[in-house]
């Protein structure tokens, strides 16, 4: 895990300075990548429930220079290693000990796909430093293949491509593994793929269910030993 350092030429103005918590745009363009973002936000805060000092959020700014609130991006969901997990109206570095996104994942659409190779792509690489950028396209019509890692390396980002559908993540130690048109977290330690909280409660309750089956099984034997 990485940390990336303060930016360089960040500096404070004089005067009081609003930092806007929304621009008025859809967080989603469809349910597809609303879901794949849901998806990777909460399980990763799932994967991370027992470590503190791991940060994930999506959606919200990233503030990266002191008193310029236009110096900002809002990734779809990202990671910050060394950071309180705690609720925040927006993400401002100078206020984190100058720590910014370790990892970043972008869910590319129609509307975003420019945005995102133009615009975020040279900014995550030159000047936020964050050391992988992940882009997936649900729909596979902008991103051949739909699922690709530009990670950071001398100072530029070299682009990886799944191999038999599957990407290792450096920086979380996990494989992202092409699901149909949707990707999921496989934890190589565990051999399993990592659930979401929804797929953990499902889980829960079909265990209870078994449970309670079991118990009266259980009890109809007793029953009948018993007459």
């Amino acid at each position: 895990m990485t940390t990336t350092a303060a930016l360089p030429g960040a500096h404070a103005r004089t005067g009081k300075v609003f930092y806007p918590t929304s621009d008025g745009k859809p967080m989603a363009e469809t349910d597809k990548h609303r879901d794949q973002g849901v998806y990777v936000i909460e399980t990763l805060k799932a994967r991370y429930a027992d470590q503190p000092d791991v940060y994930i959020s999506g959606n919200n700014f990233v503030f990266f220079v002191e008193g310029d609130p236009a110096r900002r991006i809002s990734p779809d969901a990202y990671v910050v290693f060394g950071v309180p997990m705690r609720q925040r109206d927006s993400y401002k570095a100078w206020d984190e000990g100058g720590k910014l996104p370790d990892v970043v994942f972008e869910i590319t659409s129609r509307k975003t796909q420019k945005e995102d190779l133009e615009k975020k792509h040279p900014l995550y690489e030159q000047v936020l430093r964050v050391p992988e950028y992940f882009r997936f396209d649900p729909t596979g019509d902008y991103l051949k293949p739909r699922l690709q890692c530009h990670r950071l390396a001398n100072g530029a980002y070299q682009t990886l491509t799944p191999v038999n559908g599957r990407i290792y993540s450096e920086q979380l130690g996990l494989e992202l593994v092409m699901e149909g048109e949707t990707f999921r977290f496989f934890d190589p330690d565990t051999n399993a793929f990592l659930l979401s909280p929804a797929e953990l409660a499902q889980r829960v309750e079909a265990m209870e269910d078994e449970n309670a089956r079991l118990r009266q099984e259980l009890e109809a034997l007793r029953r009948r030993s018993d007459s």
